[in-house]
């Protein structure tokens, strides 16, 4: 490891503890915006709200998360977990990882892996829309094969395609990029701005 990271981090900290930290910092920049509010059934049905808003960006896994929320309701030596509300989690509602009775333990690995894939979460809320609801493996998997970028209208994907030297057109040839555009479209999925191959 280069000197400066050493420092940064503090020479003491091993290896296992750095790979952590980086993991931390990797899911707060896909999760910082990803928040549930945490109540119990058993309050519900005592007329009871209590509970709290959690940020999921703040714990390093699902079992520290899981590990506040128990603390959070430790009156209860059982609690059955009641996701009253959440913000920020299009993606993971879509996916069927969030609901009013269920948080899956897949959040904090899937969030990792669109991390790592350098595409921004919107990406595969998009590609969702474009192809309906499947696993996430699926959708991660099309995403890195099939996603073409973001544009701001058919004409301009349509546009940057062709003069990607892909079709080798000479500069002097005038395109009319909008019908040009309807009729490629047809091998193409768009969802806000995000394209992808069909």
């Amino acid at each position: 490891m280069p000197r400066s990271i050493g420092v940064l981090l503090g020479e003491s900290i091993n290896f296992k503890s750095r790979l952590k930290l980086i993991n931390m910092t990797n899911l707060r920049n896909c999760l910082d915006t990803v928040s549930i509010y945490v109540s119990t059934y058993a309050k519900y049905n005592n007329s009871s709200l209590y509970g709290k808003w959690l940020n999921l960006g703040d714990y390093s896994d699902y079992d520290e998360l899981l590990e506040v929320m128990r603390e959070l309701h430790k009156d209860e030596s059982d609690p059955e977990f009641m996701i009253s509300d959440y913000e920020g989690c299009e993606l993971f509602v879509k996916l069927g990882l969030i609901s009013e009775c269920h948080l899956s333990s897949e959040i904090y690995e899937i969030a990792l892996q669109i991390y790592d894939s350098g595409h921004d979460i919107e990406v595969f809320i998009a590609c969702i829309d474009c192809l309906g609801k499947m696993d996430f493996q699926s959708i991660y998997e099309y995403v890195n094969n099939f996603y073409y970028g973001e544009y701001s209208s058919d004409e301009d994907f349509v546009q940057w395609l062709y003069e990607d030297d892909t079709f080798n057109i000479p500069n002097w040839v005038v395109i009319d990029w909008s019908a040009t555009a309807r009729s490629i479209m047809f091998d193409y999925f768009e969802s806000n701005g995000h394209y992808f191959r069909s």
